[in-house]
C-alpha cells in the first residue's frame, strides 16, 4: 500500500505538488476563519434553569421548584445528566447534553419541555433559562469612573443605558450590572396606624400594585374628531405613591403617607464591588456567545464602548476592569514566535547535517504545509486557536521534521546501495 503510494506520487508529481498547493490555501483561510482564545473551553454542553421564589428556605425551594423541574426535565433527548441545586430563594437546574448536541436545539428542547412543568410549580413563579455562554465566556469586565454620580445614579445608568448598548454586539449572550444601588421606592409602614385604621399589609401592597398602571378606555367622537381616553396611573415620584387610597375610614380615604413613609432607597445588595481599594463603584461583566471568536468579541465590545461614550454625562468615562485580549495576544503572540523560531532552528539544522538544498527544501516545506492543514481540522472539530492547541502544533513540528529526515536519509542510502550495486566502477 505504502509502495503503491509512492509510486503513484513519484510518477504524478505535479498533482502531487497542486494538492499540496491546495491545502495550504485552505488552510491559509482557515486560520483566519478559526476562533481565538487564550485558554480552551472543556465546560460540558448545558442549559441552565433558573428559578426565582424570594423569601423562601432551600428546602422548600427544593421540594416545590427543583424537583418537580428535574422530574419532568429527565426525558429530553441526548441528556447526559441532569443536576440542581436549591438555595436561600432561588434554584438552580443544570440539563447537560451530549458533547456533539447543538446548543441552540437543546435551549429549544429545554424550553419547550419548561412550558410543560411550569404547571406543576407554585402559582407566579416562572422558570427562565440562562444565558447561552459558557464557563469561560467572562471576557470583558468594566466600570464606570463617575466621581460626580452617585452610586444609585451610577446603576441607573448602568442598567438603561450602558447595558443595553452592549448586549447589541455581535457575539455576546448577556451583559450583567454589578455593584452600585438600584432605585427602588420603599414604604416604610406604622404598624400601629395600620391596625388603628383596620389595612393590612397585603392591602398595601395590593392598591400599591393596582394604582401603578395605565388603562385604556374607548374612542370618543365629538365635532369630527376622535379622541382616545386613557387612564394615566404610572408612579413618576414619590408624592404619587404617598396619594394611593388604601382604604375609607368615617367615608375618609385612607392614604399610603397616612399610615407610613415613603422615601427613595437601594434594593437589598449581597455584595459590593471595589476598584483597586479606591471606594465602590458599578460595573458591568460582559458574557460571550457559546462558539464565538473571543478576541473578536472583545474588539468590538471595545468600539462601542468608545460610542457609548459620546452619550455619556460629563466626566463619565468607562475603565477596563478584566480584558481578556491582553492574554489571548500575548498567548498567541509567544507560541507564534517559538513557531518562527523553531522552524528558523531547524531550517538550519537540516541544511548543516545534509548539506543539501534540495533535501533540506522537501523537509522544510513540510512545516508551512502541515500547520495549514492543522487549522482546517481545528475548524472542523470545532477547536478554537488557543494555547493548548497552538502548543501541540509546535511540538509537532519536530516530529514531522523528524519523519522527513529519516525519508531522506532513508533515500540518501537506497541511493548509495543501488550505485554501489549497479555501478562498482564508479566508486
Amino acid at each position: 500500500m505504502v509502495q503503491n503510494l509512492i509510486t503513484f506520487a513519484l510518477k504524478n508529481r505535479m498533482m502531487v505538488l497542486l494538492a499540496a498547493v491546495l491545502l495550504f490555501v485552505w488552510g491559509f483561510n482557515s486560520i483566519k476563519d478559526n476562533p481565538i482564545d487564550a485558554i480552551p473551553d472543556l465546560s460540558e454542553n448545558q442549559v441552565i434553569v433558573f428559578t426565582e421564589w424570594m423569601g423562601r428556605s432551600p428546602q422548600l425551594m427544593e421540594d416545590q421548584i427543583t424537583y418537580p423541574l428535574v422530574s419532568n426535565l429527565q426525558g429530553i433527548p441526548r441528556i447526559k445528566n441532569i443536576r440542581g441545586t436549591s438555595m436561600f430563594g432561588m434554584s438552580f437546574v443544570y440539563v447537560i447534553f451530549e458533547d456533539d448536541v447543538d446548543i441552540y436545539w437543546a435551549r429549544t428542547r429545554v424550553l419547550e419541555r419548561l412550558n410543560y412543568a411550569q404547571r406543576l410549580l407554585p402559582p407566579g413563579i416562572t422558570p427562565s433559562l440562562g444565558p447561552d455562554g459558557t464557563g469561560v465566556g467572562h471576557i470583558f469586565w468594566y466600570h464606570l469612573d463617575a466621581p460626580k454620580l452617585d452610586l444609585g445614579e451610577q446603576r441607573a445608568l448602568q442598567d438603561w443605558y450602558v447595558k443595553f448598548a452592549l448586549q447589541t454586539v455581535k457575539g455576546v449572550a448577556e451583559v450583567a450590572s454589578y455593584g452600585g444601588f438600584e432605585k427602588q421606592y420603599q414604604i416604610v409602614l406604622d404598624p400601629v396606624k395600620l391596625q388603628f385604621y383596620k389595612v393590612s399589609l397585603m392591602d398595601v401592597m395590593n392598591k400599591v400594585k393596582a394604582n401603578n398602571n395605565d388603562v385604556g378606555g374607548r374612542k370618543f367622537e365629538m365635532s369630527d374628531m376622535a379622541y382616545v381616553i386613557r387612564g394615566l396611573g404610572y408612579i413618576k415620584s414619590k408624592e404619587d405613591v404617598e396619594s394611593i387610597a388604601l382604604a375609607q375610614y368615617n367615608g375618609i380615604p385612607v392614604r399610603v403617607k397616612d399610615v407610613g413613609s415613603v422615601q427613595m432607597g437601594g434594593d437589598l445588595r449581597l455584595g459590593t464591588l471595589d476598584a483597586n481599594g479606591e471606594g465602590e463603584v458599578v460595573g458591568g461583566i460582559v458574557v460571550m456567545r457559546y462558539g464565538q471568536n473571543a478576541d473578536e468579541v472583545i474588539k468590538a465590545v471595545k468600539a462601542k464602548i468608545k460610542d457609548v461614550e459620546k452619550g455619556l454625562p460629563e466626566g463619565v468615562t468607562i475603565k477596563a476592569s478584566y480584558d481578556r485580549s491582553g492574554l489571548i495576544e500575548a498567548a498567541i503572540e509567544t507560541v507564534k514566535g517559538k513557531l518562527i523560531e523553531e522552524i528558523i532552528v531547524v531550517c538550519l539544522v537540516v541544511l548543516v547535517f545534509l548539506f543539501h538544498w534540495r533535501s533540506a527544501l522537501s523537509i522544510i516545506i513540510q512545516i508551512p504545509i502541515t500547520i495549514a492543514i492543522s487549522f482546517i481540522l481545528l475548524n472542523a472539530f470545532g477547536m478554537s486557536s488557543n494555547l493548548m492547541s497552538l502548543t501541540g502544533i509546535a511540538l509537532a513540528i519536530g516530529v514531522i521534521v523528524d519523519n522527513g529526515i529519516i525519508m531522506s536519509e532513508n533515500s540518501y542510502r537506497q541511493l548509495s546501495e543501488w550505485q554501489n550495486n549497479n555501478h562498482p566502477e564508479k566508486n
